[in-house]
């Protein structure tokens, strides 16, 4: 009764029908689990709206699972009632020894009451387990409070009005290292209410997949506060995470197309003490609304990272977003950073030139096709050590201060094609696009500080931008489908005015690559 999700390989054709990567198959009610259908339906907001950036990255990840709650009937649930250091249960596929809750049999348990112990999972390999929290306070302080061993999928379904609390104090070094641990695919869905608590290391784990597709969840962790190692993806419910390490976790490196971190829908609440998303392989956003506040990277990835889609606020990091390869596609993203707004570093199939602080193009890619950027950083606001490429969207760069970083900087150029870029930053390091670029930019050295207005006007005394500085600077780079190369225009802040020629870098100023530190 499980339904998987699936990578999409369709021809292009194809895409209007079902597009994006990952489908569930769907089942009738009644089925058993071999049962095989041709109906698709969706996870998240996997349809022809997602960019193909994003789409793309879909399509190579790895099969993942969810249980959805029509593929079990809560009318057929067996239920446990929990009672302090015990509980009773009519069910022959529940087993209690003291205060340990054992299930050994697929079917829907409704669990109530409270527990100073642990429920167990240990069913068959093929197993679907569903457990429902209805008004359930579960409490470990030797372990996870509810651990899966066997099963091969389970979902934890928090029902409707229910307040529900788990709380324990794992280990690093057990077998089951978190408050709720899965050696499973695990599912978390309903709509009531939840709160983890691990005081010892992470607050939901999956060895398998992770799912999030409804509730209100709360977790404090004092590690990881949700991972998923082959995959997490959350698609419905709102999340406040509070980790000591990361917010949302997938660390799966033995499978390339495994170790992915997908937000679809939801919203999310996190601070970390590392990265608020981790992801081995791809992190991708393509719904939903993100606030995150940690104190390394907001979103970081080793392989892709793609937002193209829903509402992302980084309001605190050293580096806002850093992988190989970005990609900005759609959405409102707003980003501060004490370090580099957006980071294109790390490419590991490169042998890297001179390193990651060297000033050679070692491949890497940040490319800006739609959606609307905002990046306020301490150091530079959009950095590669590659290329980067903008074909679409809004791009607004307030900072550095700092004349060693730049608000642009790149080791391999910067080409703009479509869209609107402002950069306002410091004077030392201060790079523009390059002159072969298809749309007219221009650069010009002037200076204000935060409060400051900002305009771009044609040789007519048109207005055509406008912007309040957040920060001191010296430079201001603007590249809009209203510039014209060769042509004169006047930047005036605060009513001083500076004349520029559109396609002509600043004195000292860089026009193309080789920007400077990483």
């Amino acid at each position: 009764m499980r339904r998987r999700l699936i990578p999409l390989a369709l021809p292009l054709a194809f895409a209007g029908v079902v597009l994006a990567g990952c489908a569930v198959t769907a089942q009738p009610a009644g089925t058993a689990q071999s049962a095989i259908t041709s109906s698709v339906e969706t996870i998240g907001d996997v349809d022809a709206t997602i960019p193909a950036a994003a789409a793309e990255l879909l399509a190579a990840n790895a099969d993942g699972t969810v249980v959805r709650d029509d593929e079990w009937s809560l009318a057929d649930a067996a239920t446990v009632t929990l009672e302090g250091s015990t509980a009773t249960s009519d069910s022959a596929g529940v087993n209690v020894d003291g205060s340990t809750v054992t299930i050994t049999a697929a079917g829907v348990y409704r669990l109530t009451g409270t527990l100073e112990g642990q429920v167990v999972v240990e069913a068959p390999d093929d197993a679907q387990v569903v457990l429902v929290l209805d008004g359930a306070e579960i409490e470990n302080v030797s372990g996870s409070a509810i651990q899966v061993v066997t099963a091969d999928d389970v979902a934890v379904d928090l029902a409707a009005g229910s307040t529900n609390t788990v709380t324990a104090t794992s280990s690093a070094d057990a077998d089951a290292s978190a408050a709720i641990y899965a050696d499973s695919d695990l599912t978390v869905s309903g709509s009531g209410s939840l709160t983890v608590t691990d005081s010892g290391n992470d607050g939901i784990s999956a060895t398998d997949d992770l799912a999030i597709i409804g509730g209100t969840i709360t977790v404090d962790a004092a590690d990881d506060a949700l991972r998923g190692k082959d995959s997490l993806v959350v698609e419905d419910g709102t999340l406040t995470l509070t980790a000591g390490g990361d917010a949302l976790k997938s660390d799966q490196e033995e499978d390339a197309a495994q170790g992915y971190v997908w937000i679809a829908g939801g919203t999310i609440d996190a601070t970390a003490g590392d990265d608020g998303i981790d992801a081995w392989t791809d992190a991708l956003v393509t719904g939903g609304t993100v606030s995150l506040a940690t104190d390394d990277d907001g979103i970081h990835s080793e392989t892709s990272l793609a937002i193209a889609g829903g509402e992302v606020t980084i309001s605190r990091s050293y580096e806002a977003i850093e992988s190989a390869d970005i990609r900005i596609a759609g959405g409102v993203t707003r980003l501060t950073s004490s370090d580099d707004g957006v980071n294109a570093s790390g490419n590991a199939t490169s042998d890297g030139g001179m390193g990651g602080g060297g000033m050679q193009d070692s491949g890497e890619t940040l490319t800006i096709s739609g959606g609307t950027l905002v990046v306020d950083a301490g150091g530079d606001g959009l950095d590669s050590n590659g290329t980067i490429e903008m074909t679409g969207g809004e791009v607004t760069v307030y900072g550095p201060t700092a004349q060693n970083n730049g608000a642009l900087d790149s080791n391999g150029g910067i080409t703009v094609t479509g869209g609107t870029l402002v950069a306002i930053g410091s004077t030392g390091m201060a790079e523009s696009p390059e002159e072969s670029s298809a749309q007219g930019w221009l650069a010009a050295t002037a200076s204000g500080s935060a409060g400051s207005t900002v305009q771009i006007q044609d040789a007519d005394g048109t207005v055509i931008a406008q912007y309040t500085a957040t920060k001191t600077f010296g430079s201001v780079v603007f590249s809009s489908s209203a510039i014209t190369d060769g042509q004169s225009y006047t930047v005036t802040v605060d009513g001083t005015s500076t004349s520029v020629t559109a396609g002509v870098a600043t004195a000292g100023g860089m026009g193309g690559g080789m920007g400077g530190r990483r």
